[in-house]
């Protein structure tokens, strides 16, 4: 670990002693926007297996989560969208891996009740659907509610855009995503970052999450890929 408390020299060195065979990870990043792509390649090395991952999605084949999904090391997802991931599917398909459909909606605050200390909450998403099974139905002012439960997951990965060392976090425009609430959730929180910046730099103003959230702190290059690229034809003049 260097200079600070917080910030350790590699993602290997920042998930040492926290992982666990049959562990819930919330892990943020939407599609492959920013998604902690060093930690997940630190868990496909690790080797830890049987995990539970609450993520809107599981990346893409061969990247993002998706690499945990080719070394068989997920056991069950609990997401919102299956779309881009072919062994996704077919894992799921084929019953090689368990998973919880989440509206988006209810995900996100599933993660971040979690991590504000609340165990439950009602909301209208996913009445009279498949959604709704095997959930407490209460009445408020004429209209059905489902309970959905908070999650606190043993481990949270999330990727900001810069951190100082007492874990301030600012993520850049659209790459917050789910990123605070599946930071919020996690009993320890571990935070890839692009730029680690001196303490008192960052105006309090613009932080998205406090530091009081996040545990550890790694610095690295990311790879980014874009999950679809769609170009238009040149207008002629």
């Amino acid at each position: 670990m260097t200079g600070s408390k917080k910030v350790y020299a590699d993602a290997d060195a920042a998930l040492e002693g926290l992982l666990h065979d049959g562990m819930l990870i919330a892990a943020g990043g939407f599609g492959l926007c920013g998604i902690p792509e060093l930690l997940i390649d630190a868990l496909v090395k690790s080797g830890v297996k049987d995990l539970t991952i609450a993520s809107n999605n599981c990346g893409v084949d061969g990247f993002g989560l998706g690499k945990l999904l080719d070394t068989r090391q997920i056991r069950k997802m609990i997401s919102s969208y299956v779309g881009e991931n072919a062994e996704f599917m077919r894992q799921y398909l084929s019953g090689e891996l368990e998973l919880e459909f989440n509206p988006q909606g209810t995900l996100a605050e599933r993660m971040r009740a979690g991590g504000c200390g609340i165990p439950g909450f009602y909301t209208k998403t996913g009445v009279g659907t498949v959604i709704a099974e095997g959930k407490e139905v209460k009445t408020f002012d004429g209209q059905d509610y489902i309970l959905e439960r908070g999650i606190v997951a043993d481990l949270s990965i999330v990727k900001a855009w810069k951190a100082d060392d007492t874990g301030n976090l600012v993520f850049r425009k659209t790459a917050r995503n789910f990123n605070p609430p599946a930071a919020m959730c996690g009993k320890v929180c571990v935070a890839e970052v692009e730029e680690i910046v001196p303490r008192g730099s960052l105006d309090p103003d613009m932080i998205h999450l406090p530091g009081i959230y996040v545990h550890r702190i790694v610095q690295g290059q990311h790879e980014k890929r874009i999950e679809q690229r769609t170009v238009r034809k040149r207008e002629t003049a």
